[in-house]
C-alpha cells in the first residue's frame, strides 16, 4: 500500500530566477518496497506530462512539477487505481502488519519447515495437507502483495517485474494443490518452491530497500542538520525552539558546539565556523561582527548572537538539499537505455516462460513437472529491477558525493557530460586569477589623487565586478570629495557610466574605450564631461592550483581555452604562465557566445566563469562551471556550483564524473549480463525455481552495492 502526502510550495531554485517562484506538487509515499513502484508511478506520471519527477522510493518521496491544481486529483485518483492509496494529514501511519519487514518475517516462519523437509526425513514435513497448511498462508501474502501491484500495472499497460512473481508463485501453488487434492503423489509437492519464491523475493525488497536509502544519505545527512533546536532571545530572554520556528529578524544566541540552524549576520560576539558541510574545507574560518554564516554548519569555538537573515526554504542548505533532489531526477542519456529494455522486459520473458514449457514439454519430451519448473525458473530469476537501479543509484551516489565537496551538480545528466569533456573554457578574472586586484599605478591629469580616489570609490559602490570589489578595498571615499549620483549605470565589459545633480558625466571604463585608446598605457580610465582625469594600472595574482589543474585536464585529453573581456597582453601573461595556448580576449559577452557556440560545434564544451559577463556563456555551454562566490546570475546560468571556489574542485568534479559514469556501465553491464546468462540457464533446466529466486533476489542489491563503492573508493 502507498499512503500519500500532498503538499504544494513555491521553490527558490537556483537554475531559475531567485524571484520566480515554480509550483511543485511533493508527495510522501510509504510502503513501495523496490524500484518497480518507483517505476511504476514515474511512468504514469511521464503520461501525464508531469515535469521534473523524482520518485525515491526508500526514502519514500515523490515529487513533481507541470500539473495544475485542476489536475491534482485525476493525478491522485490515476496513482490510487495502480493498486496504491492516498494518505491525507487525517489518515492513519502504515500498519505494523503492511510492512515490508513484517511480511518478511511472518513468510520465512512458515517457509522454514518446508524447506527443511527436503533435509529431515520426517513424515509429518512430508505430509502434503501439512505442506498445503505450511504454504498457504505465505501464498495467500504474496497473492494480495505482488499480485495487486501485477493486475494494476497490466491494467495501466506498465507490467512490471510482481507480474512474473505472481505467475511464478501461482503456478508453483496451483500445480501443488491439484497434485493433493487428487493425492498424484510427491511429484506434484512444490509447496516449498512457491513458498521460497515469496520468502526470497521479499527478503530481496527489504535488502534493496534499506541498500538504496544509503545511497541516499547524502540527501538524509543534510535533512538531519535541519532538524535542531536554537535559543531565541526576546527581550533578554532565552526560549529553545526548533529551526522550522525560527522566523527572519529573529535573534539567535549560538554557543561552541552548536549547529547554526539558519543563514544570518553576526551582530556580537565571535568565533571558528566549521564550513565543510558547504565547502568541503575542513579548516574551520573565523568570523566575526557583520559576517555572514550559514544554516549547517558549525560554530567549533566560540559564542556569537545573529540575526536571522534566511529561514525555511531560502537557507543556502535548503537550497543544496532542493538542487540535489532536483538533480538526481534528471536522467542522464545513458539510463535510456535501460529503460528502453526495462520497459519491454516483462512481456519478454512471459513469452520466453511459455516457449520454455511447450519446448521442454511437448519437443524435449521432458516431463510436465520438470516443464513447469523451468518456466517457473525463468519467470523468477528474470530482474528488471536491476536494469532500473543501475544509473539512479550510481546517480545518488555521485552527486551526494559531490555534495560532501562542496561540488553541487544539477543533474545527472551533467555527470555524463562531463566524462566527454573536448573544451574547457575559462573566464580569467576571478577564475584562473584571485579577482583580488592590487592598485600597481594611478596617473592623474590636472586633479589632485585624493579627488580621484574618492570618485572612483563611490563609483565602484554600484557595481559587483570583481575589480570593483578590490578598487573599493585600496580607495576611500573622502566627505569632502562627495558627490551625489543621480543615475549611475553599469554596461558589461566596459564599466560604469554616471550623472551627478549638475549634469556633469563620470565614466570610469575600459581604457580602450575612451576617444582615445590608452589600454596599452592602463587598464582603467576616469573621465570628468569626457576629459581623462585619471588613469589606473591594475594587476590580478594567479589562483592557487590554477597550473596543476591545466596539467591535470590536459592530461585527460581536454583542450583548455581562456576568453576573456581582459586585454590581449594581460590574457597573454596569464596564458603563458599557464601553459594555455588558445585565447580569445578583449571580447564582450555577445562575443564570448559566438566563441562558445563554435567551440560546441566540434566537441563538449564547459565553461568556467564567475561574473555576470559570463552567464550567458555559462548558460551556452554544455556545461556551466560556477565558483561559489559568484554573482547571482552565474550561479543561477551554471550546471555546477563550485562552493568553495577552489580550483581543485574543478579536478575532483571531473574524477567524480569519469568514476559514476564507470560505475553506471559496470551496473548496466551486470544487469544485462544476469539476464543475458540466468535466463537460458533456467530455460534449460540449470537453475531451480528457488536458487532462480535467491539469484534474483540479490542481483539488484549487487548493482546497489556497486554503486556504493563510490562513496568510499579512491578517485584518480
Amino acid at each position: 500500500m502507498i499512503l500519500l502526502k500532498i503538499s504544494i510550495f513555491a521553490k527558490d531554485q537556483w537554475s531559475k530566477n531567485m524571484n520566480e517562484e515554480t509550483t511543485t506538487v511533493e508527495l510522501t509515499v510509504t510502503g513501495m518496497h523496490c524500484t518497480n513502484c518507483a517505476i511504476a508511478i514515474h511512468q504514469y506520471l511521464e503520461k501525464k506530462e508531469a515535469k521534473d519527477i523524482f520518485v525515491d522510493f526508500a526514502s519514500d518521496e515523490v515529487k513533481f512539477s507541470g500539473i495544475t491544481a485542476k489536475e491534482l486529483p485525476e493525478i491522485t485518483k490515476g496513482i490510487e487505481n495502480l493498486g496504491f492509496q492516498v494518505l491525507t494529514d487525517e489518515s492513519p501511519k502504515e500498519s505494523f502488519y503492511k510492512k515490508i519487514e513484517t511480511k518478511f518475517w511472518f513468510s520465512l516462519f512458515f517457509t522454514l519447515p518446508l524447506f527443511a523437509h527436503m533435509f529431515i526425513q520426517h513424515p509429518l514435513l512430508h505430509d502434503p495437507y501439512i505442506q498445503l497448511g505450511l504454504c498457504a498462508p505465505v501464498f495467500l501474502l504474496g497473492f494480495f502483495h505482488f499480485g495487486k501491484s501485477a493486475f494494476y500495472s497490466l491494467k495501466n499497460g506498465m507490467p512490471n517485474m510482481d507480474v512474473l512473481i505472481f505467475i511464478g508463485a501461482t503456478a508453483a501453488f496451483t500445480y501443488s494443490l491439484i497434485g493433493t487434492l487428487n493425492h498424484l503423489g510427491p511429484d506434484y509437492m512444490f509447496y516449498e518452491t512457491c513458498a521460497t519464491i515469496i520468502t526470497l523475493v521479499l527478503l530481496g525488497n527489504l535488502f534493496e530497500k534499506k541498500s538504496v536509502k544509503k545511497t541516499t544519505s547524502a540527501i538524509g545527512d543534510l535533512i538531519k542538520i535541519q532538524n535542531v533546536t536554537t535559543t531565541k532571545i526576546t527581550a533578554d530572554l532565552e526560549e529553545i525552539i526548533h529551526t522550522r520556528d525560527v522566523k527572519q529578524g529573529d535573534v539567535l544566541l549560538i554557543k561552541s558546539g552548536d549547529l547554526i540552524p539558519v543563514d544570518g549576520d553576526i551582530i556580537e560576539g565571535d568565533g571558528f565556523v566549521n564550513e565543510s558541510m558547504i565547502t568541503g574545507e575542513s579548516l574551520p574560518v573565523f568570523k566575526d561582527r557583520y559576517a555572514t554564516v550559514i544554516g549547517g554548519t558549525t560554530l567549533t569555538e566560540g559564542n556569537i548572537k545573529i540575526t536571522a537573515t534566511k529561514v525555511g526554504r531560502k537557507t543556502v542548505l535548503s537550497q543544496i538539499i532542493a538542487l540535489i533532489k532536483e538533480a538526481q531526477s534528471k536522467k542522464p542519456p545513458i539510463q535510456k537505455l535501460g529503460d528502453k529494455v526495462a520497459s519491454y522486459f516483462v512481456p519478454f520473458v512471459v513469452v520466453i516462460a511459455i516457449f520454455t514449457f511447450f519446448i521442454t514439454y511437448f519437443i524435449a519430451e521432458i516431463s510436465l513437472q520438470q516443464s513447469l519448473m523451468n518456466a517457473i525458473a525463468v519467470l523468477v530469476v528474470s530482474c528488471p529491477c536491476a536494469m532500473g537501479l543501475a544509473t539512479p543509484t550510481a546517480i545518488m551516489v555521485g552527486l551526494g558525493r559531490a555534495a560532501k565537496m562542496g561540488i553541487l551538480i544539477k543533474g545527472g545528466d551533467t555527470i555524463e557530460e562531463m566524462s566527454d569533456l573536448k573544451y574547457m573554457v575559462f573566464d580569467k578574472t576571478g577564475t584562473l586569477t584571485t579577482g583580488d586586484f592590487n592598485i600597481k599605478a594611478i596617473q592623474t591629469f590636472g586633479i589632485e589623487q585624493k579627488q580621484v580616489e574618492s570618485i572612483i570609490a563611490q563609483l565602484e559602490g554600484y557595481s559587483n565586478h570583481p575589480i570593483a570589489k578590490s578598487i573599493r578595498q585600496h580607495m576611500k571615499e573622502v566627505k569632502a570629495y562627495r558627490i551625489v549620483f543621480q543615475d549611475v549605470k553599469e554596461i558589461k565589459s566596459e564599466g560604469l557610466y554616471a550623472t551627478d545633480t549638475n549634469s556633469n558625466v563620470y565614466k570610469l571604463i575600459n581604457a580602450r574605450l575612451g576617444k582615445v585608446d590608452y589600454s596599452n598605457r592602463y587598464d582603467l580610465i576616469l573621465s570628468i564631461n569626457d576629459v581623462v582625469v585619471a588613469g589606473l594600472v591594475i594587476e590580478d595574482q594567479i589562483k592557487p592550483y590554477a597550473k596543476e589543474l591545466i596539467q591535470a585536464i590536459k592530461g585527460k585529453n581536454i583542450t583548455p581555452v581562456i576568453l576573456s573581456g581582459d586585454r590581449k597582453s594581460k590574457c597573454d601573461l596569464v596564458a603563458q604562465k599557464l601553459g594555455i595556448a588558445e585565447v580569445y580576449s578583449d571580447r564582450n559577452p555577445e562575443e564570448k557566445l559566438n566563441i562558445i557556440n563554435k567551440l560546441k560545434k566540434a566537441g563538449i564544451t564547459a565553461m568556467v566563469g564567475d561574473g555576470i559577463n559570463d552567464a550567458p556563456a555559462l548558460t551556452t555551454a554544455h556545461v556551466g562551471i560556477s565558483l561559489g562566490d559568484a554573482s547571482h546570475i552565474a550561479i543561477q546560468s551554471a550546471k555546477i556550483i563550485l562552493l568553495n571556489s577552489d580550483l581543485k574542485s574543478i579536478e575532483n568534479l571531473l574524477l567524480i564524473g569519469r568514476h559514476t559514469l564507470q560505475t553506471i556501465k559496470e551496473n548496466l553491464f551486470w544487469a544485462f549480463a544476469y539476464n543475458i546468462i540466468a535466463i537460458p540457464l533456467a530455460a534449460m533446466g540449470f537453475l531451480g525455481p528457488m536458487l532462480a529466486a535467491f539469484s534474483m533476489a540479490f542481483s539488484d542489491v549487487i548493482v546497489i552495492g556497486n554503486s556504493l563503492r563510490l562513496r568510499f573508493k579512491k578517485l584518480r
